[in-house]
């Protein structure tokens, strides 16, 4: 068996270890950080808790396979818990929407008693496309470890499923073909956002994700979404991982062909036979391995054409208990008059967004205060990404950050929601903090966005063509989030069981 070292314990990087220890391999995770999880994680300042990543959990059939296969059930060391309604929606002039979990039917019903049966059905066309996508990509472009655009042509189905796909469309393009309801528009060109993406650049089967959430469920994690990450943690441990934090990788080792080990800030030089990368793939190719390597340029250039996801602008709230208080859902969205001008403002003009659509994850959980009745909202606007120079936002000025926390929250409290009086801690989350905190170049949450039919193309590989090395988590395949970041973790474990 191989002696094996994954660079991140983020969630891609322990589920990859903690699978491959299960195959006998000796393996040892090096992270800079103080903490596992990467962006997953809770964080507990105060008696407040809250979620500063994923705000909940989708397709947990992931993780019941990554459990059940390394030891115990998910349910035997998680409480999952179903989120409902899943999703809040409200519209800047009045108009709202409550999608509820793990029914299309009663979707269906609250999406006619809001915009009327026409929106109703074609709401439910756009959930039947979907899931004619998902069925389609989700073997050949999610769960397998993807090598070409070949493997895809050379399908029997190859014609009826790209008719299905439609590569040549992109998510608005095809949303203008089932439903001019610019409410139901506004819904689906958020799932571009999944993926940092503008869904006037993004790729059609980015529809997908909406059946996805719609049928496999919107969990929350008892305690909060980073339980997940130590429980994982806890899992690897079990298996015989062995944990570096503080412990900065700053080399990875190679003779031009394959890969020798890695070398940490310490100086200390560690042989491996494997390398798994949980870095985003732009600091591995660009930074980790220096200098010209042959067998790299390709990947290399493949990483230089991609374009950088959009970054997150967050507000940790803790609020005191006021009893006259609207009642709000586990994840409410508030979204702009004018969501065009939040993709200007990002991609285009790279300046943060006037009126940015608002997200806010305030969980239904006694177990994330240490007080009753007091509650943590984690609030998050899309931003563009930070960068001194170039096509970014220097957010590394604090007196500018704090005002425009401050018009957010004055744009919460126009739509409704009375939040200032309650405000007990506010802390301020900048695209630079969170490059600060786990490495995500410029604070992309996402890695490369999906703005071009070719995005999943020139995502980094999960094997590299050095060998011996493998990239895993959100920069590489198939994509960020929890989900995907789970698939990757596996198919990157039976890789290297095959090499």
């Amino acid at each position: 068996m191989s002696r094996v070292v994954v660079i991140g314990a983020g969630i891609g990087g322990m589920c990859a270890a903690a699978r491959l220890a299960k195959a006998g391999h000796s393996v040892d995770i090096y992270e800079s950080s103080h903490f596992v999880g990467g962006k997953c994680r809770t964080e507990w300042i105060g008696k407040y808790a809250f979620d500063t990543g994923p705000s909940l959990l989708t397709l947990p059939a992931v993780y019941r396979d990554f459990f059940l296969k390394t030891g115990e059930p998910i349910e035997r060391v998680l409480e999952l818990q179903p989120v409902n309604p899943a999703f809040d929606y409200r519209f800047a002039d009045g108009a709202s929407v409550k999608f509820t979990n793990l029914s299309r039917y009663e979707t269906l019903a609250a999406i006619r008693e809001s915009f009327g049966s026409r929106a109703s059905d074609e709401w439910n066309a756009l959930m039947e496309r979907a899931e004619k996508m998902w069925d389609v990509s989700r073997e050949p472009f999610i769960e397998s470890e993807l090598t070409s655009i070949l493997s895809f042509i050379k399908r029997p189905t190859f014609l009826r499923d790209l008719l299905t796909i439609a590569p040549w469309k992109n998510l608005r393009t095809l949303v203008k073909s089932l439903t001019q309801n610019q409410y139901l528009s506004y819904i689906i060109d958020r799932y571009a956002t999944y993926s940092g993406s503008d869904p006037r650049k993004a790729p059609a089967v980015i529809l997908s994700i909406a059946f996805v959430e719609e049928a496999f469920g919107a969990w929350h994690i008892k305690g909060g979404i980073g339980q997940l990450a130590l429980a994982i943690e806890e899992r690897a441990k079990e298996l015989g991982v062995k944990f570096h934090l503080n412990a900065p990788v700053v080399s990875i080792n190679h003779n031009g062909k394959s890969v020798s080990g890695i070398t940490v800030a310490s100086g200390e030089k560690i042989s491996a036979d494997v390398v798994v990368a949980n870095s985003d793939a732009s600091t591995v190719y660009t930074q980790l391995i220096t200098g010209k390597v042959r067998v790299l340029r390709k990947q290399r250039a493949s990483l230089a054409k991609s374009e950088p996801s959009l970054a997150g602008f967050s507000l940790l709230l803790g609020l005191k208990p006021d009893p006259d208080a609207p009642p709000m859902s586990h994840h409410t969205v508030l979204f702009p008059a004018d969501y065009d001008a939040e993709f200007d403002a990002i991609f285009t003009e790279h300046k943060p967004v006037e009126e940015p659509t608002i997200y806010i994850c305030a969980p239904n959980d006694p177990s994330m205060s240490r007080t009753p009745g007091y509650e943590s909202w984690f609030v998050l606007v899309n931003a563009p990404r930070h960068s001194t120079v170039g096509d970014g936002w220097d957010w590394s000025d604090e007196n500018f950050a704090r005002a425009y926390g401050a018009k957010i929250i004055s744009q919460i409290e126009a739509r409704g929601i009375p939040l200032r009086h309650r405000i007990e801690l506010l802390e301020v989350r900048t695209p630079a903090d969170l490059e600060k905190s786990v490495g995500a170049p410029g604070g992309s949450i996402y890695g490369s966005s999906s703005n071009s039919a070719r995005s999943a193309f020139t995502r980094a590989r999960n094997r590299s063509p050095l060998n011996g090395l493998f990239c895993v988590g959100g920069s590489a395949h198939p994509g960020g989030g929890l989900p995907l970041v789970g698939i990757s973790a596996e198919i990157v474990a039976d890789a290297i069981g095959r090499a």
